[in-house]
């Protein structure tokens, strides 16, 4: 049975989290009706429903009680930080001083360690502004303060990221930061996404995808960069024309190693000034989303080890249920200093700001 979506609010917070309060969850609606609902805990988007034929359709894979939400470990709908990906064997040097933070997957640090910033309760800065006009801003933002040495990062690190839903049916993420200290950051959304119905238990990789990009990097057998670029052209990773997902599935090493995609793109520089990242499109056309951001890489992630993850109507996702489309610095950059490619250092002098946008079309 179908779960209805109000109840999300009672159910995600009839329990607990882990620090002995509620979460606190937050609904955004636009003019056509569109609704994501965001929660404090992990700083996480946790529905979007978007019309189709007069009906609302939830396309992004989750949870419906806290339970679940917090015994599933695929990071689902969370602001992933302070370093989003891999880093080898979790060492790193800023200047002549080395570093040895917390690892949590094979030997490396994953999402931040293991206790990243989706395990923590966000501060609520501004939710959904209303004036005598109406809402002025159609947005949620949240706040973490990351301490010196958490997890062992050097700085205190204050990141936050806010949510806006637009009438254009844009979920704009956008994130700022500022540290005491240089440290690494590298902050993402790792949301799943299925626009057939998150719900339907159907495999996502039926979905045809374009990405804009003319270079993947390849990895080794724990997800850690071997250290050359790969391009895309004559490969199973050429995404500039669109294409099902499933078209070249596990086709050679670089897939069957890690079960399916789960692979950065470098995108094409034109896509930091505004063209477009990536596109998904249903399988029955029914839906397309566009990705837009100022990041200069994308992590494509199938969903390859979803299986027993807790869905939202009382039973488990399979592999493939979901695809994740990671906008991001390149993983493990920090250790990769030859490749062309951004600082991923904080300094103190510097704010951290970068966005993405993710639009629906119906």
């Amino acid at each position: 049975m179908m779960i209805e979506q109000s109840s999300l609010f009672d159910s995600m917070t009839a329990e607990a989290a882990f620090d002995g309060r509620p979460a606190q969850l937050f609904e955004l609606i636009n003019k056509s009706g569109m609704r994501i609902v965001l929660m404090d805990i992990g700083g996480a988007w946790l529905s979007c429903k978007v019309p189709v034929d007069g009906a609302l359709r939830e396309v992004l894979l989750g949870q419906h009680n806290m339970a679940d939400f917090q015994q599933q470990q695929s990071y689902m709908g969370v602001t992933v930080g302070r370093v989003a990906n891999r880093i080898n064997k979790g060492q790193f040097s800023i200047g002549d001083v080395d570093y040895q933070v917390d690892i949590n997957q094979a030997g490396n640090t994953l999402h931040g360690g293991p206790i990243g910033f989706d395990k923590r309760r966000w501060t609520v800065i501004n939710p959904c502004e209303h004036t005598a006009e109406g809402i002025q801003e159609n947005s949620v933002e949240f706040e973490l303060v990351s301490p010196d040495g958490d997890q062992g990062f050097p700085g205190e690190l204050t990141v936050r990221v806010k949510y806006q839903l637009t009438d254009n049916n844009e979920v704009v993420i956008s994130y700022s930061g500022n540290t005491t200290q240089a440290t690494p950051i590298n902050l993402t959304n790792h949301a799943y996404f299925n626009l057939l119905g998150a719900d339907n238990r159907q495999q996502a990789l039926g979905h045809s995808l374009t990405v804009n990009s003319d270079a993947f990097l390849p990895i080794d057998a724990v997800g850690i960069p071997t250290g050359e670029l790969q391009q895309v052209a004559g490969s199973h990773f050429d995404f500039n024309t669109a294409k099902v997902i499933e078209q070249d599935f596990m086709q050679d090493s670089h897939q069957q190693a890690a079960k399916g995609y789960d692979h950065a793109f470098i995108l094409k520089k034109a896509c930091i000034t505004g063209e477009r990242a990536a596109r998904l499109t249903a399988p029955d056309n029914t839906m397309t989303l566009d990705v837009f951001t100022t990041k200069p890489a994308m992590q494509l992630y199938t969903g390859n080890w979803l299986a027993g993850t807790p869905d939202r109507i009382g039973g488990e996702y399979q592999d493939y249920a979901g695809v994740a489309l990671e906008t991001q610095f390149l993983p493990d950059a920090i250790n990769n200093p030859h490749w062309d490619h951004p600082s991923t250092i904080l300094q103190p002098t510097e704010t951290y700001q970068h966005r993405t946008c993710y639009q629906f079309t119906v």
